[in-house]
């Protein structure tokens, strides 16, 4: 079967061969319709691609002079690689278009030698994926604004709703997105609230340019910002436990978005907030590495109860 980004890039492919081809023209070789023609034109030139048409008799379309689609080369090794990471987007949720990945899995395949193709399309139907696939995927026009807006230090405006579904509207500098657990994020001074803030971006119900520029703090990390805001999060319990291991080790098994990590004498200085303390009992009980519960006196109670439990479905 022909697939639609295929035939995009077929007249893209013809009006690079011939100097002009008529609507008509394009149409019988690609085994469409004129309206479905003039669509295709305008995904070329939505892509940058100058596509010029002339009406009239001896009209038609045709490239800007001088305009030269350059050549992709890929060895084996970049083709797989570039196909894998695709592939990986796709599952991880990465492209919030999946059209996009698409496309560019096309554009690809289509550039690639034969003996190149076959290999890699080999990879791509047997390579099976075990990723935490994207919980909630923003619209990519928010992923695009806030992108451009962090690269070129402009101030956007937001329209944003809270978990509890109460919608605000505020100035954000955004300094940078990050992707986190399956879900994207943006760090940024809010000017509503006049500090940092981090919003979700499938939360975001509109994103608009601002006239007002801004400077990103030097050294800003977006992504330890992230972390350490995820990890702070409020809940009912504030629970302290040291872990006696490498900080590597433990940064390894205890992600920062669940606990922040302060390295001290004898290991690293876990700090949760959480609902439930039956779940650090058991990621504590989980982590293979000798702990001392600092604070609640509760979560001792908690890891005695799991211990019971423990023993008990041992000796069934």
């Amino acid at each position: 079967m022909y697939h639609p980004t295929t035939r995009v890039l077929a007249v893209l492919e013809l009006l690079q061969t011939h100097q002009r081809l008529s609507g008509p023209e394009l149409a019988e070789r690609l085994e469409v319709d004129l309206r479905t023609v003039r669509r295709y034109v305008v995904m070329l030139q939505d892509l940058g691609i100058p596509v010029e048409g002339e009406r009239g008799r001896h009209g038609g379309y045709h490239l800007r002079p001088g305009y030269k689609l350059p050549p992709l080369m890929l060895n084996d090794d970049e083709a797989l690689a570039i196909t894998l990471g695709l592939l990986a987007a796709r599952r991880l949720g990465l492209a919030v278009a999946a059209p996009a990945v698409e496309g560019a899995l096309a554009k690809v395949e289509r550039v690639l030698p034969p003996a190149v193709r076959g290999r890699v399309a080999a990879v791509g139907e047997t390579l099976a994926f075990d990723l935490t696939p994207s919980a909630d995927t923003p619209a990519s026009a928010t992923v695009v604004a806030l992108g451009a807006a962090a690269h070129e230090g402009r101030r956007v405006h937001l329209r944003y709703a809270a978990a509890c579904g109460e919608e605000t509207e505020r100035a954000v500098d955004p300094y940078g997105l990050v992707y986190l657990s399956g879900r994207w994020y943006a760090a940024g001074h809010c000017h509503l609230r006049n500090d940092l803030r981090v919003f979700r971006l499938d939360r975001i119900r509109s994103v608009a340019p601002l006239p007002e520029t801004f400077v990103r703090p030097p050294g800003f990390d977006s992504l330890a910002y992230v972390q350490e805001t995820l990890a702070k999060m409020p809940g009912a319990w504030d629970v302290a436990v040291l872990v006696q291991a490498e900080p590597e080790e433990v940064r390894r098994r205890v992600p920062p978005q669940m606990a922040t990590h302060e390295p001290v004498a004898g290991g690293v200085l876990l700090r949760f907030r959480v609902e439930s303390l039956d779940w650090v009992a058991r990621l504590l009980v989980g982590l293979g590495c000798p702990f001392v519960v600092h604070d609640p006196p509760e979560l001792r109670d908690e890891l005695r109860r799991l211990a019971a439990r423990i023993v008990e479905a041992a000796a069934a």
